[in-house]
């Protein structure tokens, strides 16, 4: 009995917009950024124009991603809401799968965009085994103080012991495959800051997913009575971790071919989760060159690919499935992308150069033995 378990960031599954942007020059669309604009309700109009053009095609690309995984459950980052999940999936993978993730979870989080995780399930496996949804607890409304994780470093970045800890939330899902019990712990951490007192982005905001994967560990081990109980259990964290232990440097130009140097970095939050064999990241049962879910580049100066998206099995589960590797999805990526030799993929259909894209994260799923 298997069970196909995605996690995807869809990057912005909205349906309402986002106006920020004419007081906030960091919010601004690049494309209106060429324009003169004379108030806010010319900026208004014109933004939404600009979202509607690129909706279509842009979630074409996602369903289309999403349909590639041909999961039985997939967990999701930044979507608004339940309608907007709903709406997405009757108007997009409806009209490529027919009926397939009737069951929608989702509860509002912290993100101060309103951008939230969820769940879409099938009733069944591909081979007919029933998906029973058990119950579902937020943890969004846990603070530092509550988990006593509160520290110096949090300190220093203006946090209070009262804050709450999650960036969006820890969204506890537990579920029966053909009567087996399991846990999902879906989860979006804090996104890398830009540069503050002479630290990069992400060495920055790392104080924060540190204590968020802190917390998300503190969690599982409460629930099922400590570290050891906890890893013999059934459970997976799903989510966009914001954060790698690894990832690719690009160097060199096309003209005379691009250099990859993989490199390991020091300190991780993700270290945090896996310590002591806690749970076990299934993607770096991939080669190494092989693991990224994203391309990042602020320029020629700084490109990279690194692994932010992550299926963490618990120690039992990972060991139960020594054979399970993930699949990435990458076909949804827009042509900037630079793929390292022999890993370039066909592309969807009407993907950009930089949009429409499917998203900037790829979809990561794997089958696992459900025993």
């Amino acid at each position: 009995m298997s069970l196909r378990l995605a996690t995807f960031n869809v990057e912005n599954l909205m349906n309402r917009f986002d106006f920020s942007g004419f007081r906030n020059d960091l919010h601004r669309d690049r494309a209106l950024s060429l324009y003169e604009i004379e108030d806010e309700a010319h900026y208004r109009a014109l933004e939404q124009a600009r979202a509607v053009a690129l909706t279509d095609d842009a979630r074409q690309l996602t369903a289309l991603a999403i349909a590639a995984t041909r999961a039985d459950i997939l967990c999701l980052q930044e979507v608004d809401n339940i309608a907007a999940l709903k709406a997405f999936e009757y108007g997009y993978l409806f009209k490529m799968i027919g009926n397939g993730y009737r069951e929608k979870y989702s509860a509002s989080g912290n993100d101060s965009r309103g951008i939230d995780v969820a769940v879409m399930m099938r009733p069944e496996t591909a081979h007919g085994q029933p998906i029973d949804f058990e119950r579902m607890t937020s943890h969004a409304h846990l603070t530092f103080a509550d988990l006593d994780l509160h520290n110096e470093a949090l300190a220093e970045l203006g946090i209070e012991p009262q804050d709450r800890i999650f960036r969006r939330d820890c969204l506890e899902l537990d579920i029966k495959v053909g009567g087996r019990p399991m846990t999902l712990y879906v989860v979006h951490f804090k996104a890398m800051s830009p540069p503050r007192n002479g630290m990069d982005g992400r060495t920055a905001s790392m104080p924060v997913r540190m204590a968020e994967a802190a917390a998300v560990r503190r969690i599982i081990e409460e629930r099922f009575g400590g570290a050891e109980r906890a890893s013999a259990k059934r459970w997976v964290i799903c989510g966009d971790l914001n954060d790698y232990r690894e990832r690719v440097v690009i160097s060199g130009e096309a003209h005379e071919g691009y250099r990859f140097e993989p490199v390991r970095e020091p300190l991780s939050s993700v270290n945090t989760l896996t310590a002591g064999g806690f749970c076990q990241n299934l993607v770096e049962r991939r080669p190494e060159m092989n693991r990224w879910t994203l391309y990042h580049t602020r320029g020629p100066q700084e490109r990279h690919l690194c692994q932010l998206d992550y299926l963490l099995a618990s120690k039992a589960l990972a060991e139960r499935n020594p054979r399970a590797v993930p699949d990435i999805v990458r076909s949804g990526q827009p042509w900037r992308t630079i793929f390292p030799p022999e890993q370039d993929v066909p592309r969807f259909p009407r993907v950009g150069w930089d949009r429409p894209k499917a998203s900037d994260h790829c979809p990561v799923v794997v089958q696992l033995d459900i025993t």
